[in-house]
């Protein structure tokens, strides 16, 4: 199977960049993960870097025939989030705090799981050139979730080129997305979010403990010591 080349970049060192914090948010379709960003950033005083998926003018018709839109669809995402990746050193720059809703390294799996053959090699010729430009983040929270929540969750928020996804394509990304972070190949601390019986929308407290959980993985300030991290 073809992989993405490793990336290990690095903010710069020294006293002005030390304080910044650089958190995304992963996890599969429908898992919160734009929900998360938006409740967290408040309370972390920090900017938010939102996937744009909605401009790709592909995406409605790749979930009604992937096969036929998938490289398309998957191209088009490569360079729009490399695009929004590039902006990260300045945003840190303006807010010191940063919540992502996405990684970039997700592009490469959801090309995996799309791809095959010429299309894929293709694919990571690109991906892989663009990669090296980009630094890391300090946290990635995976967030997850079973596939029947997952599907639930997708019919509740109800967006329109959502209405014809294959359950079994959202069961098979769970499982990738499972895999990935099992076998996930940089030096990134991932904290993972069991979100099956959380709704951090509607109960404050469960939006309070995910804070907690990662502020504490952080060492970041204030947090609550005696609430034990789960693996």
């Amino acid at each position: 199977m073809i992989v993405p080349a490793p990336r290990d970049i690095k903010k710069n060192d020294g006293d002005q960049t030390a304080a910044m914090t650089y958190i995304a948010i992963e996890g599969a379709i429908g898992v919160g993960k734009t929900t998360l960003s938006r409740l967290l950033s408040p309370r972390f005083n920090a900017g938010q870097l939102l996937e744009v998926f909605e401009e790709n003018p592909f995406l409605a018709d790749f979930y009604a025939d992937r096969d036929a839109y998938a490289f398309q669809t998957q191209i088009f995402f490569l360079l729009s989030r490399y695009r929004q990746q590039r902006e990260v050193p300045e945003q840190l720059d303006n807010n010191s705090q940063l919540i992502a809703d996405y990684t970039f390294e997700k592009d490469a799996l959801f090309a995996t799981l799309n791809l095959t053959g010429d299309e894929l090699k293709t694919y990571f010729s690109v991906h892989n050139a663009l990669a090296e430009k980009l630094i890391l983040p300090d946290l990635i929270v995976y967030l997850q979730a079973e596939t029947e929540v997952l599907l639930q969750r997708i019919a509740l928020r109800d967006r329109p080129y959502e209405r014809d996804m294959d359950p079994d394509y959202i069961d098979t990304l769970n499982q990738t997305y499972e895999r990935f972070f099992k076998e996930r190949r940089w030096d990134v601390p991932v904290l993972k979010i069991d979100t099956n019986q959380l709704n951090y929308v509607a109960w404050e407290e469960d939006l309070d403990w995910v804070e907690n959980r990662i502020r504490q993985t952080l060492k970041l300030p204030p947090y609550q010591t005696e609430l034990p991290l789960e693996d």
